[in-house]
């Protein structure tokens, strides 16, 4: 797989007209996909710097790092970029086992009964 630079990953970005790009975090030992939530080119920055996943939270609109509050960190393994620029894929060690605000293990825990 091609690598890329920090200073050219961050050039890669593109931002919707909101200023964010969508940032999803996986586990990195499972596979399992465990939010998506929205970075800003500041927080996208912020994440590569400390290592902490850190992102910009529509709802309440500030940065947002993950486990601050809560304590369930997610500490960045990997980094990729989508071919288009409009998608990050984060693979996280995700502390404390909770990815959710619900309290559960991933965001994505609703299955359609088919």
């Amino acid at each position: 797989m091609p690598s890329i630079s920090r200073d050219d990953l961050l050039a890669a970005a593109k931002y919707d007209r909101d200023g964010l790009v969508a940032a999803i975090a996986q586990d990195a030992g499972t596979g399992a996909v465990l939010m998506l939530a929205y970075m800003n080119a500041d927080t996208f920055r912020q994440t590569l710097e400390t290592g902490v996943m850190t992102y910009w939270s529509r709802s309440r609109q500030e940065v947002w790092v993950k486990g601050a509050t809560s304590g369930h960190t997610q500490i960045v393994r990997s980094v990729r970029i989508d071919c288009d620029g409009d998608a990050l894929l984060f693979a996280v060690e995700q502390l404390g086992g909770i990815a959710c605000h619900t309290g559960a293990p991933t965001c994505f825990y609703r299955e359609l009964d088919a």
